[in-house]
């Protein structure tokens, strides 16, 4: 019997490493921590930074890290090898000081003998700064400043290269570098009053530009916008940090409210005079202007208020006079693009548009008359490129294949010889030489960081540029889940994509909790098979033991004008029924805990986590929601108006989706937070939240950044709010 025993256990002793010989040597994988992501930010992928192509269409420059410093170099499109380096910031020293300056960004001379060399940058708004600019001569070596005394704004070369316009103190100058004089074009220029040459709050948000003069092609001459914002109501916003804290006030047109009057005018640079356009008649924005191929012909895109109408006029830089050329209109709104181009031969434009419910693109002559459709099917152009003036080839992105999926492709303008050039399923971006001879793809996926290489315009892979292999290795290193896509259909009979991370140690006969994570603004997706900035933060929540999920609800992008625009009048109505829909999906499904469902989102998305606590109450224990749009009364008239029309026309658009008025149905944890400093979406919307959880007697928690804008960052408020915002899901959900 003892040797029966004893024999036993010299076989279970050697059978032991066939059992476990498959854990050795196999490193075990590591979890990610907040200071990985936020504070040693070990995720974060390597950049093509400043990327321009030169003249010839054969090289490209970047700007590097070079010996301790920066350096611009050259590079051949051909075999993306360095052939040269343009400058070194070690080389530009100013005068009277000792060390060189920092360069935050460079523009070329349009003969490529200077460069414009942008360095101690101020932010303003979210596109705006105010920085100081030198120009270095590539010939001379010759470091000169541009303008002394207060920042300047826009700084930018004239075709000739012998001038550069810029703004001051609201108003336009013009510094004459062959004769070292400068020029004032404006001088009405004063804060919250008169602005000249630049936009105001609302147009650089929600028109997206913020530099608002433009040279004609021959140099003659300049357009620029007036934004005459005496009317406008201003608000404030106390700035800490000092023993008596200052009050910041700029104007903003809530809506509802009056906008800047907006004119257009032409600057003569040799007559030395200005006058403004007639545009016939008054329109409440123009939100693009663009010189035409013909020096003399400026043309300016002019919109109603509720952003339903819109004409393209052609203005006579030399008579003042302007007319309609062309015109749109629809029941709900149009979008704004930069994608109006004059063609070379001074006849044609190109124009994207949803006229047959779909994002497309256009041939128009100069009179306004379509000449071509060249895009056509049920999927949405979503930008466009360029054009190939010498092919009469349009490049363009589409979402084609999926409205998850973005790829390249190129099309005569006649509408023939489509063909896809993108061959990564994923979601594809390009920058394309001059001359269109190439092009630098930007790749990823929803589990593979950037991957960027150099293609000829025939779609064909050259070579590699930065494979972000490093960045690849070390996630192979982390306890990492793929991030799977799904579809589900809701009761309404809609199709909804979505995507999911199971935790690492997933099985389906367990049960899980889900975070689900929220935008659902207008146009705006979460769901694209694509890299995304959240991806690491998911990741560590899953190997915590969540599921994390997102939807692209009812009013997101690229799947056709009539789903983007269904909640036109009623911002966040469908949405939260689609984001409910979506909660119940998760709940029935088998391996997930139907009593531990939480939502967060930014912004707009923490508009929706409000909602989605409030009204879907029953379904969300937990909600955080960072500065949000509490009562669209609250925020701008260019974006509200656009998809609610105003308060006065839409009361019950905007009070029967407004969080604030839901507060009593709160039951789940909630977590509000919000900068003070948030130009964009206001403090006011979280004090007004917050007044009334407290009427309602509604119990919830609040976290507050002093001085912080709309993207909660600087001095460790990052690390800070992801690690407020984890520990809140821990221990609540």
């Amino acid at each position: 019997m003892v040797f029966r025993r004893t024999l036993q256990l010299l076989l279970i002793v050697a059978f032991l490493p066939a059992f476990i010989h498959p854990c050795i040597g196999q490193e075990k994988k590591k979890n990610i921590t907040l200071e990985d992501i936020w504070k040693n930010r070990k995720f974060r992928s390597k950049p093509l930074d400043q990327l321009r192509s030169m003249n010839d269409g054969l090289h490209y420059t970047t700007l590097d890290v070079d010996r301790g410093g920066q350096a611009i170099n050259k590079y051949s499109y051909k075999t993306s090898e360095k052939v040269a380096t343009i400058a070194r910031s070690v080389e530009m020293v100013p005068e009277g000081k000792k060390e060189p300056v920092s360069i935050a960004q460079y523009t070329f001379s349009p003969d490529e003998t200077k460069l414009l060399i942008v360095t101690d940058v101020e932010k303003i708004y979210r596109h705006s700064t105010r920085e100081t600019n030198y120009v270095y001569d590539l010939n001379t070596k010759k470091l000169s400043l541009l303008s002394p005394g207060a920042k300047q704004r826009y700084a930018s070369f004239s075709p000739r290269g012998n001038m550069i316009a810029f703004v001051r103190t609201n108003n336009i100058f013009i510094a004459d570098l062959e004769s070292g004089l400068e020029i004032q074009v404006t001088a009405d220029g004063r804060m919250n009053h008169i602005i000249n040459g630049a936009t105001d709050w609302v147009y650089e948000e929600e028109f997206s530009f913020d530099k608002a003069f433009f040279w004609s092609p021959d140099g003659k001459k300049i357009a620029y916008y007036q934004f005459d914002e005496n009317k406008v109501k201003e608000f404030s916003m106390a700035m800490f940090g000092t023993l008596y804290p200052e009050d910041y006030q700029f104007k903003y047109p809530k809506a509802g409210e009056r906008n800047a009057k907006v004119s257009i005018y032409v600057f003569d640079v040799e007559k030395r005079n200005s006058f403004f356009f007639d545009l016939g008649k008054e329109f409440e924005y123009l939100p693009r202007i663009k010189w035409t191929k013909d020096p003399n012909l400026l043309s300016i895109t002019v919109m109603n208020r509720h952003q339903s109408k819109l004409e393209l006029l052609i203005a006579n830089a030399a008579t003042g006079k302007s007319k309609v050329i062309f015109n749109e209109s629809c029941d709900t709104y149009i979008d704004i693009t930069d994608n109006l181009t004059f063609l070379d031969n001074k006849q044609q434009f190109i124009w994207t548009s949803e006229h047959d419910g779909f994002n497309h693109i256009y041939l128009y002559n100069m009179q306004g008359k379509l000449l071509k459709q060249i895009t056509k099917g049920n999927w949405d152009v979503t930008k466009f490129i360029g054009i190939n003036n010498k092919t009469g080839t349009v490049y363009y992105i589409s979402a084609e294949s999926s409205p998850m999926e973005r790829d390249l492709y190129s099309i005569k303008t006649s509408g023939a010889g489509k063909k896809k050039l993108s061959a990564r399923k994923g979601t594809n971006d390009a920058r394309f030489s001059k001359n269109f001879k190439y092009y630098i793809n930007f790749h990823s996926d929803a589990n593979t960081p950037k991957y960027i290489s150099l293609h000829n315009s025939s779609g064909k892979e050259l070579r590699t540029i930065i494979d972000n292999s490093k960045l690849r290795k070390r996630l192979a290193e982390y306890n990492l889940s793929e991030k799977e896509f799904f579809t589900f259909i809701t009761s309404e009979n809609i199709t909804l994509n979505g995507w999911m991370i199971k935790p690492p140690n997933f099985t389906p006969d367990k049960k899980f909790p889900v975070l689900m994570y929220i935008y659902g603004g207008p146009v705006a997706q979460t769901v694209l098979n694509s890299w995304s900035r959240n991806y690491t933060w998911h990741q560590m929540l899953a190997q915590k033991g969540f599921i994390i999920a997102s939807v692209d609800n009812r009013g997101t992008g690229s799947r056709g004008r009539d789903f983007k625009n269904c909640t036109y009048r009623q911002l966040g109505k469908l949405e939260t029924t689609d984001l409910i829909e979506t909660a119940r999906y998760l709940r029935a499904l088998p391996y997930v805990d139907g009593q531990r469902i939480g939502i967060w989102g930014w912004s707009y998305g923490g508009y929706m986590s409000s909602l989605c606590i409030t009204k879907g109450a029953d379904l969300f224990k937990l909600a955080i929601a960072v500065a949000p749009v509490t009562n669209w009364r609250y925020y701008d008239t260019i974006y509200t108006e656009r998809f609610l029309q105003t308060p006065q026309e839409n009361p019950k658009g905007y009070d029967d989706n407004s969080p604030i008025n839901f507060v009593d149905k709160l039951e789940g944890k909630y977590l509000l937070i919000h900068g003070t400093a948030d130009d964009n979406v206001h403090f006011q919307n979280t004090v007004e939240m917050v007044n009334a959880l407290i009427k309602a007697n509604k119990q919830f928690d609040l976290y507050i950044y002093p001085d912080r804008n709309h993207s909660i960052y600087g001095a460790n408020a990052r690390l800070h709010l992801f690690t407020k915002m984890t520990n809140f899901i821990l221990e609540n959900l």
